[in-house]
Order: C-alpha cells, then structure tokens, then sequence
C-alpha cells in the first residue's frame, strides 16, 4: 500500500514540487515572456505600433500571472499537493515585475517620463487612476512579501495586508475593462473577469463553509 502511494500521480508531482530545481524552472519560464518582448523589440518585430504592443503585452502578463497567483490555493486544496504554495510569493514578485514593465511603458512611450503629465492624466482619465492604484497596492504587497515583514506586522496583519490582492484583482478588470471601453472590445476582458470571478467565489465558498456555524 505504501509502496501504491509513493507511485502515485498525486505523489510523483508533490516530489517534482519539491525537487531543488523546481523553483529555477518556474523562475526561467516566467521570465520568457519578457525575453520574448525584448527580443521583438530589439528586432523590430513588435508590429506597427511598437508602443501599443508592449502596453498591452505587459498588461496582459499582469493579468495572466495574477491569476495564476490566485489559483495557487485552489489547485493546492484540490489536488491535494501543499508543495504549491512554495511559488506563490515567486509568481506573486512576478505579477509586479510585469506590472512595472506595464507601467514604464506607459511612462515612457505614452509620457516621456515628463512626472507632470503623468500626474495630470492620472488626474483626469479613471482608467488610468484605477490602474495606478492597483500598481499602488501591489507595491505595497511586493515589500510586505518577505519573511521579515510578516515578523514586523505579525502573522494575523500580514494577511489582512495581503487580503489586498482581491482588491488588485477586481482593479486590475476594471482598468482594462475602460482600456477597452474605447474600441467596444471586451472578449478578453470577459474572460479575464471569468477567471477571477470563478477564483474570489471558490474562495468565498471556503470561507462560508469554515464560519458556519
């Protein structure tokens, strides 16, 4: 029986979770869309509009490790292999590191990095107030991710800090939801919105089911 167990494919995966190379090879594929975008940029191959295509390139890396992070705990509690957890703060560094990129690029291209103009258009466009605050509240979760910080707040702050993430999620569909707005293009939001909504409810449920009395 024991033998069954060390053989299974619950088993085989929770070792490969653990191996000392599992976290180089997350860390490596994470990094391919940003080499990938380097390399088109460097070779003239970002399409017509190079500015545009890294704007949203870099937001829809955002997006999609956002999720990502947010599905660590689901598939952890499912399928039963804790070793999961071990990414979450690799791939939640990686949300940020992609939002950065995301909002240099709107700096840069869009702005010229003039800080005036930047704080003017925060000012009058709200999309672009949203996803400033959510790149805000990221910041404050990328410097709160380490084990020093959950020393300092103590454990029961730091998840309430951390909590924000939900917050980051439903801002994060918004600004691209009004990003879109503008081209009456929202397939990819709908499933973007899909996803995480399918993600906050499984928490949800979680939680009703541990406070009920």
């Amino acid at each position: 029986m024991l033998a069954a167990t060390r053989s299974s494919p619950r088993h085989r995966v929770q070792s490969w979770l653990l191996h000392r190379l599992a976290k180089p090879l997350v860390f490596g594929l994470s990094l391919l869309p940003f080499c990938w975008l380097l390399l088109a940029a460097m070779t003239d191959q970002l399409g017509a509009n190079p500015a545009e295509a890294l704007s949203r390139s870099t937001g829809n890396w955002t997006l999609r490790f956002l999720c990502g992070v947010l599905a660590l705990t689901p598939l952890r509690v499912i399928t039963g292999t804790p070793a999961l957890a071990r990414f979450r703060r690799m791939l939640g560094l990686f949300v940020y590191f992609y939002g950065v990129l995301h909002l240099l690029s709107y700096g840069w291209f869009d702005m010229g990095f003039e800080l005036g103009a930047i704080a003017k258009d925060i000012a009058k466009r709200p999309f672009i107030l949203v996803g400033f605050t959510a790149f805000l509240l990221l910041t404050a979760l990328a410097l709160t991710s380490f084990n020093r910080a959950i020393k300092t707040l103590g454990a029961k702050r730091w998840q309430a800090l951390h909590r924000l993430i939900y917050v980051v999620a439903g801002l994060a569909v918004l600004h691209f939801f009004w990003m879109r707005s503008g081209k009456n293009d929202f397939a990819d939001v709908f499933v973007y919105a899909l996803i995480l909504a399918t993600l906050l409810g499984w928490r949800l449920v979680q939680f009703m089911k541990r406070n009920r009395p």
